[in-house]
């Protein structure tokens, strides 16, 4: 077996991993990264990118039945319904996922960032053993992410699948139940529907999106009621039975007669997608010694380090922050800089949230319940996309989407920014920023904001905010 002595040994290839080794690299460090399957991870590979792709298909699809009807749509016809070919659509978003996977192993040889592919076995804290290889290492990064949660009656194979083998569907499904109604689940479940399949979703919580008000949930709640999308909210999957037709029957009950089976009832499928959530991928992780918490996630303070010295954790296996590629990503650009000798903390002052269905929800910093619970005093305004030109022209306003400021009613400090509606998860940007610069409801006013753009409805929202907004009466 051979020896391979390294300053920084980074464990996983995800958006939290790759970054965190190019910046080792970049600053001048003896780094190497070990990926058990693909570089970029789960959201590069089988979870971020391929859905976007799937989505904006969809959507695509979805969009010409407009123009094949009698008459058209935009005065632009086609002469019959468009065709799927689902193994055609699983090719052209696996080319993406190759070109961007094929560009992070780029990124990582050209930053000087050693990538060894294979399953790491660690045999203590800073060594591991991949195949015939032992690393040593002087610091240790473990970006292990997380797998999808497995229900223990309704076992992975055999049409019940995750995220993971939902996005690798190659034919047009007739009906999918989707037990879970997160964003994972909307998204993909929203995504089968524009498609032509029939969607039942299975949800155990009073509502799809509880993580989201009422307010924001209103206009995606329509669309899904507008689309036909069977939604049982308040309900326990119990389980699934494989029929002589090849099909799968999904049984669930309502959570307040959940012990009276008389009451079960059932659906049937081709796919059931279970979509309860997701949890770190830290067995293995023994032999290391770090301290893991009562859910299985590394314990860390805030600069992401563990118990161990020299060994730090960070994105979705580590008990830090949301675990979203995004703060995965940022972490691992920290730790990169902690090791190098920079005083660094994880301690933002917000981190936005984006659910990609349709319409897409955006969330960054404080609702105004989350405020007012704080103690903040507080004062609102929405602007709505029915009054955004760039809005109409897109038909983004459609879904009956807004944007919505929270902020201070005493000094106007920004709190928080949310809004629903096509295409405003391109504006999360500008209010993430404002939050973690302090930004008060003045400043955005005070800023000039393109036109025609979608941009322009923060501006609008800071202004009905400020009680005097120019494009709403």
């Amino acid at each position: 077996m051979k020896t391979r002595k390294c300053k920084v040994l980074v464990v996983g290839a995800g958006p939290g991993g790759y970054v965190a080794a190019i910046r080792s690299a970049q600053l001048g460090m003896d780094t190497v990264i070990v990926e058990g399957e693909r570089a970029g991870g789960t959201c590069l590979i089988r979870g971020c990118i391929p859905s976007k792709a799937m989505i904006h298909a969809a959507h695509k699809f979805h969009d010409l039945a407009k123009h094949a009807k009698k008459g058209g749509h935009m005065g632009i016809s086609i002469p019959g319904p468009a065709e799927l070919e689902m193994a055609a659509l699983k090719g052209w978003k696996d080319d993406i996922v190759d070109r961007l996977n094929k560009g992070v192993e780029h990124l990582l040889k050209n930053s000087g960032a050693e990538l060894i592919t294979g399953w790491a076995e660690f045999k203590d804290a800073k060594t591991v053993v991949v195949g015939d290889t032992q690393i040593e290492a002087e610091y240790v990064i473990l970006a292990n992410g997380s797998v999808p949660i497995e229900l223990p009656f309704m076992k992975y194979g055999d049409g019940v699948i995750s995220s993971r083998e939902a996005l690798d569907i190659d034919e047009k499904l007739e009906h999918l139940v989707v037990v879970g109604g997160g964003y994972i689940g909307l998204e993909l479940g929203i995504v089968h529907r524009m498609l032509g399949a029939e969607v039942t979703i299975v949800e155990a919580m009073d509502s799809v999106l509880p993580i989201f008000d009422k307010e924001l949930r209103r206009p995606l709640e329509l669309f899904l009621k507008k689309n036909k999308v069977k939604v049982n909210t308040g309900v326990f999957a119990k389980g699934v039975e494989k029929l002589d037709n090849g099909k799968l029957k999904l049984n669930f009950i309502d959570k307040n007669n959940a012990d009276d089976e008389s009451k079960m009832q059932s659906v049937e499928a081709d796919r059931v997608l279970v979509t309860v959530g997701r949890r770190p991928r830290s067995e293995g992780l023994a032999a290391t010694g770090v301290a893991l918490n009562e859910r299985g996630f590394v314990k860390v303070n805030d600069q992401c380090q563990t118990n161990m010295k020299g060994v730090y954790a960070i994105g979705d296996v580590s008990d830090l922050g949301e675990m979203l590629a995004h703060v995965a990503s940022f972490q691992g650009e920290m730790v990169a800089e902690i090791i190098a000798g920079t005083n660094r903390a994880y301690n933002p002052v917000a981190v936005p949230a984006i659910v990609f269905t349709e319409p897409e929800i955006v969330s960054v910093g404080l609702s105004p319940d989350e405020a007012k619970e704080a103690g903040h005093p507080v004062i609102t305004g929405k602007f709505p996309l029915a009054a955004n030109g760039r809005s109409l022209t897109q038909e983004a306003e459609k879904t009956g989407g807004f944007v919505r400021v929270v902020a201070r009613e005493d000094d106007h400090r920004i709190l928080g920014v949310q809004a629903v509606g096509t295409h405003v998860s391109e504006l999360v940007g500008e209010w993430t920023l404002a939050l973690e610069m302090g930004a008060l409801l003045e400043d955005i006013a005070g800023t000039i904001h393109a036109h025609p753009t979608m941009t322009e409805m923060t501006h609008e929202a800071v202004l009905a905010t400020l009680g005097h907004a120019i494009h709403i009466a």
